[in-house]
């Protein structure tokens, strides 16, 4: 019986179906290759930075304008004076028209991101600014004065009336965030920044007692005597004293009253009469006293606690003090027991941030945290409230510790940015979260990403701009060697004086 044909001699190789075999696993080869190729670049690629949208105010050219936090023009610059921005998260500018150089008078007006007018009932509308006790300045949240007939009022950023228009003068009391004094029928009284009255108008003159509004204000009534009154609106001293130090602590005062210098309680009970010549503050139950250009501590009791032999002296806490002898700065104790001794040239608490900084001979700074203990030094770049940290520049490298003087990588104190400062071989690049590099190392010099995601970099002497896809957006053209601090928005940097809180494309 013949056999079929497939056991017909020998087996046969199918060349069909090893070709369409070995097509498929190279195809799966190219598959997986083309996968961790796309995989790679994926790593490389980064997201932009999701950045809140804020506004900043713009110079060129002679000009002024308004940019937001993306760089995109806003108020095209125009105008010939500084526009102002109370807010930088509000749709809201303050600027000035019709202005008479001669007679240097001029309208202010609030505008839109549309150049549409605002609170077009009043004649002028203006931003309330003051300066803190470090000089920087600000400006009063969701407060504007206006005026109408030529009185003046308060408003809050929608327009709401605050206070009526009815005083010839509001103007801030130095320091303070949230007191104004008023003028009405030439009499002095104080409102908060909500247009709430704590001070009827009745007084000659309103000051602060110190520069916390917690403490209260000196008043002088119609007979020259003075007062205090405090924020709660209660009468702490009556007005029968000649003169009251800015001073306050512990509820005691010191007054001038009959030729003396008293130590006082807020019940007008004298503690020390005549014990000092001056008393510089008062904290707990001690008197930081002056005797002719020199300083020492009393107590509430009379009892001197620490000669007057510095040349300065500020209370720290616990019973510390940082003092100054013979040009040199140092930290006693309330018993006059050298904690630090005198080798710095500067001393300065940071009471809200919670430590010590001490400027050596060698320009650097030594920070110590509550106990004492040297924790980092270098050269201070940046204290930053708003993230809570330090950026100190050691031996040639930025490094950030938090204000618990723990050291940080860029990502635990900027987990929003997409790129990261990295040094190699003396240049500088980026990299994205996963460590990979975005930006070759190119550059002399960098910033880590700011809060609107971009990053400045600089090369040959020049400073320039990345956005936060690590593409340049400005070419490094700038030098900037006058400005404390670089940063860029787009083309725009920001300009030298950072109180005045400007962007500029203009160069040194």
């Amino acid at each position: 019986m013949a056999k079929g044909k497939r056991y017909d001699g020998q087996p046969k190789l199918n060349i069909k179906k090893v070709i369409a075999t070995a097509l498929i696993f190279a195809f799966i080869v190219m598959l997986i290759v083309l996968a961790i190729i796309l995989s790679k670049d994926k790593d490389k690629k980064t997201e932009e930075k999701n950045v809140a949208l804020t506004y900043k105010t713009v110079y060129t050219n002679g000009k002024w304008g308004v940019i937001n936090s993306k760089g995109e023009s806003v108020i095209s610059p125009t105008y010939n004076d500084m526009i102002i921005i109370p807010d930088e998260a509000k749709n809201l500018f303050i600027c000035q028209e019709n202005v008479d150089t001669d007679t240097e008078k001029y309208n202010s007006i609030a505008i839109n991101d549309k150049s549409e007018k605002q609170f077009t009932a009043y004649e002028n509308i203006e931003s309330i600014e003051n300066i803190d006790k470090d000089g920087k300045l600000f400006f009063f949240d969701n407060t504007l004065k206006v005026s109408k007939n030529g009185k003046y009022g308060l408003i809050n950023f929608n327009g709401k009336e605050l206070l009526a228009t009815e005083y010839e003068t509001i103007e801030p009391i130095k320091f303070l965030k949230n007191s104004l004094i008023t003028t009405k029928d030439g009499k002095k009284g104080l409102v908060d920044n909500s247009g709430n009255v704590i001070i009827e108008n009745k007084f000659e003159e309103i000051e602060a007692l110190t520069d916390k509004y917690e403490n209260g204000y000196i008043v002088k009534d119609n007979n020259g005597k003075y007062g205090v009154i405090n924020y709660n609106k209660k009468q702490i001293l009556e007005c029968k004293y000649n003169e009251i130090k800015h001073v306050a602590g512990n509820d005691k005062y010191v007054v001038t009253e009959d030729n003396n210098l008293n130590l006082i309680d807020a019940d007008g009970n004298i503690l020390l009469i005549n014990k000092f010549e001056d008393v510089i503050s008062i904290d707990n139950e001690n008197l930081i006293i002056k005797k002719g250009n020199s300083y020492g501590v009393m107590n509430t009791g009379g009892e001197i606690k620490i000669d007057t032999e510095y040349e300065s002296l500020k209370y720290l806490f616990d019973g510390n003090y940082i003092a100054e002898k013979d040009s040199k700065y140092g930290i006693i104790d309330i018993n006059n027991k050298e904690i630090i001794d005198f080798q710095y040239n500067d001393i300065d608490y940071m009471s809200e941030e919670g430590f010590i900084e001490a400027e050596d001979d060698e320009g650097k700074t030594n920070i110590l945290n509550n106990q004492f203990e040297i924790k980092c030094k270098g050269i201070v770049s940046e204290i930053n409230s708003k993230y809570d940290y330090i950026k100190l520049r050691e031996n040639g490298e930025y490094k950030y510790y938090n204000f618990k003087l723990e050291q940080k990588n860029p990502q635990d104190i900027f987990p929003a940015n997409t790129l990261y400062l990295s040094k190699e071989n003396g240049k500088y690049g980026f990299v994205n979260k996963k460590g990979i590099v975005i930006v070759n190392y190119i550059f002399d010099d960098a910033t880590e990403q700011n809060d609107y995601g971009y990053a400045a970099v600089k090369k040959d002497g020049k400073w320039g701009a990345i956005d936060s896809k690590g593409e340049i957006v400005t070419e490094p053209k700038y030098k900037l060697d006058l400005n404390p601090l670089i940063s860029f928005i787009g083309r725009w940097h920001i300009a030298p004086d950072l109180n005045a809180n400007y962007y500029t494309d203009i160069d040194e």
